[in-house]
């Protein structure tokens, strides 16, 4: 006859739900009964199931991620870190690629995940009403992108500091014809290009160099795009000496277009990115840092600590270290 998770809680004289937590490793059961309730359900020749588990709990024991682009290097970072965090907690990840307006708007009218899911990850940045439609859910939620919202806990860097910090490495250089490749046709509502083109724009101000739109070039946060954007800079009446590509991957493209019109770097141009892709290294990219995964990975296990402790109020903004590594692509220009 089969063993149920009610019969081991019966024999160790305690519920279901602290049988569940204990034989998943989870806290909030201390030692002593943790080792009880493990004899028990050893003597009784228990295997937990993932539908007694989640009878047990109400829990369903599965987080909805919903992102913009599944493909991209970024959120497909990030939701790698988290999925490891969740998996290795016992929960399986529902993920939602959410690339176009009609998919996304879709989802937010239908709501799929409702009674689905135990938490909510958003790697995209809800509007008001998106917002209120998941936090009609009545489940944890959490994000990677975007500033602190209501209802949600938000991983995040900031993005101001970090491209200011690129930008004034590039005047304390010397340079004066400054470029940037931007991500302008982001996801929907992503607030990350305008925060580092206003960063951009504030350092020159503060360095007294005027702003030349001919400078700026749309990347699309792509390798591809980057390349295409530094050879429209390229063409410009006046070249830039330094660009800044507010993503590696940008900087990445950025480096291939000088390449082939046979410039060197930083002889000629110097480029500097913003992520320090895994890639960032080989190439000896100068980069804004960030950790990307252990964002993720954050966001993750706050989530799975509001699912164990929903009586503790959980922090609405955690803010991820940024640092500028200096690396070869960087110099001051050539007099």
């Amino acid at each position: 006859m089969t063993v149920s998770i009610t019969d081991v809680a019966r024999a160790a004289g305690v519920s279901a739900s602290t049988v569940s937590r204990a034989l998943r490793g989870r806290p909030g059961v201390s030692d002593e009964v943790r080792a009880q309730i493990t004899a028990v359900a050893t003597q009784l020749g228990y295997t937990a199931s993932r539908s007694a588990s989640s009878l047990a709990s109400g829990r369903t024991f599965t987080i909805g991620v919903v992102v913009p682009y599944v493909g991209r290097w970024f959120f497909g970072t990030v939701l790698d870190a988290a999925e490891r965090e969740f998996s290795a907690a016992g929960y399986d990840v529902l993920l939602y690629n959410l690339g176009s307006p009609e998919t996304r708007k879709r989802f937010f009218t239908r709501m799929p995940v409702r009674k689905r899911v135990d938490a909510v990850l958003s790697l995209l940045i809800p509007d008001e009403e998106e917002s209120a439609a998941l936090r009609s859910l009545g489940v944890p939620l959490a994000g990677t992108v975007g500033d602190a919202r209501p209802g949600f806990t938000v991983v995040g860097i900031d993005d101001r500091a970090g491209a200011e910090s690129a930008v004034r490495h590039l005047v304390n250089l010397g340079h004066r014809r400054i470029g940037m490749i931007s991500g302008a046709s982001g996801p929907l509502h992503w607030t990350t290009p305008v925060k580092r083109r206003q960063a951009y724009l504030d350092v020159l101000a503060d360095a007294g160099i005027a702003h030349d739109p001919a400078l700026e070039a749309d990347g699309d946060y792509t390798v591809e795009g980057g390349e295409r954007a530094m050879t429209e800079l390229l063409a410009a009446s006046r070249p830039p000496t330094a660009v800044f590509a507010q993503s590696d991957e940008m900087a990445m493209g950025a480096l291939r277009a000088l390449r082939r019109h046979r410039l060197k770097v930083p002889d000629d141009v110097s480029v500097v990115g913003f992520d320090d892709h895994e890639l960032s290294d080989v190439l000896g990219l100068t980069t804004v840092a960030q950790p990307v995964a252990g964002q993720g990975a954050e966001a993750a296990r706050l989530l799975l600590r509001q699912l164990d402790e929903p009586d503790t109020e959980p922090p609405r903004h955690v803010q991820m270290p940024i640092r500028l590594v200096l690396r070869e692509t960087t110099a001051p220009p050539r007099r």
